[in-house]
């Protein structure tokens, strides 16, 4: 049995993929109605950053993975120090937890990144910026942002005036705007024998600042393939990594940039559950349990995957007739969290299609007729 500290949409999937491994799944989240929650037999009802609830679920568990970045490393290095066996250890993952360390970790290593300047805690209208940074800007919180949270488009002095008085008392970075071509994200594995395996590196789509849409794989030439995985394997081996972690890219005219790393299963990794030999989540499971560990291939030429996010109270389709309205699209898979409340925005499930083109344009082209049929039952939020 592995214990999994979260209980969203993430952990929800890790339960599965463990059911067809026969390895069971503990879970450490706050409520039964939790996606995660009811798909496992056994739950610890404990909010995921209480540490007395992550020794309970040690209790039950060999080994512990997360499901997110959002942990309190000093309060769990007791556990570990005691013998818990934390997958990534928490070492790996301290790092990551913070867009600003990892942003120093990133310059540490001379990986590209965005240019970037942490803002002071103190509250002030001034903030100095290099004299080749121009509006927009975009200013990133340091910890807790996800889907378009945490994030905000500064357009011109005014606004950002107005944000360094009214900013919170969280740590905040500001970026130079970054123009690209395209966002790719790759996720990848590392096992206790230092052993990099990569799911196809993917083409990312944003509506939002949320992620819309995923393209596999993504048309890139293999200069661009091979620097991807030579910056993963650098930092996985710089940080003696062992789990699962995924990295977001831009890609364009400044060359390819490291944006956001995530020491953890991805949103933009869904596709592998029907499109590789072994998902994210198997890759996951694999590792945590010290199971074998196996290569994850692409079966397929491509696959799109979309995300369903919550829609306005009052769309006329109800979320019944949704969910029918898209099962019955020959060849699309349906995933859904389950979660108690439909809200604006919100990540409610997402769908997944094989896609039969071995040209890329020929494959997007594909990709692009499918998602008009799901938005124009499941629009963007």
């Amino acid at each position: 049995m592995i214990g999994v500290v979260g209980g969203g949409q993430l952990a929800m999937l890790l339960v599965e993929a463990g059911k067809k491994r026969d390895v069971d799944v503990v879970v450490q989240t706050a409520a039964q109605t939790d996606p995660a929650a009811k798909k496992t037999n056994q739950v610890i009802l404990q909010d995921p950053t209480n540490p007395v609830g992550t020794k309970l679920l040690a209790e039950k568990s060999r080994f512990i993975t997360f499901e997110n970045e959002w942990v309190d490393i000093k309060s769990l290095l007791s556990l570990q120090n005691n013998g818990v066996s934390f997958v990534p250890k928490l070492q790996s993952i301290g790092p990551l937890i913070n867009k600003i360390t990892q942003r120093e970790l990133l310059n540490s290593l001379d990986i590209p990144c965005p240019e970037w300047l942490p803002i002071p805690l103190t509250k002030s209208s001034e903030f100095e910026l290099p004299a080749d940074w121009g509006f927009p800007l975009m200013a990133k919180a340091s910890k807790g942002g996800y889907d378009g949270k945490g994030t905000k488009i500064i357009k011109n002095l005014k606004q950002l005036q107005e944000f360094l008085v009214i900013k919170t008392e969280e740590q905040w970075m500001m970026e130079k705007w970054v123009s690209f071509d395209k966002e790719l994200s790759i996720v990848s594995s590392r096992d206790s024998k230092g052993i990099v395996r990569s799911l196809p590196i993917v083409e990312t789509y944003q509506s939002e600042q949320v992620c819309d849409w995923v393209l596999a794989p993504a048309d890139i030439n293999h200069d661009v393939d091979l620097m991807v995985r030579n910056i993963v394997s650098s930092l996985l081996a710089e940080l003696d990594y062992v789990g699962v972690i995924a990295i977001e890219f831009f890609y364009g005219s400044e060359g390819l940039l490291v944006n956001e790393i995530a020491p953890r299963t991805h949103n933009s990794g869904h596709f592998s559950i029907d499109a590789c030999s072994s998902s994210q989540f198997d890759q996951q499971i694999c590792i945590t349990s010290g199971m074998e560990v196996p290569i994850p291939e692409m079966l397929v030429d491509g696959a799109l995957m979309a995300n369903l996010l919550g829609l306005q109270n009052d769309y006329p389709l109800t979320l019944t007739q949704r969910l029918d309205d898209l099962r019955s699209i020959p060849g699309l898979n349906v995933y859904w969290y389950e979660k108690e409340e439909e809200k604006k925005g919100r990540k409610l499930g997402h769908v997944t299609y094989l896609l039969n083109n071995k040209d890329p344009l020929s494959r997007k082209k594909e990709a692009l007729d499918i998602l008009k049929t799901i938005r124009s039952i499941w629009p963007t939020s």
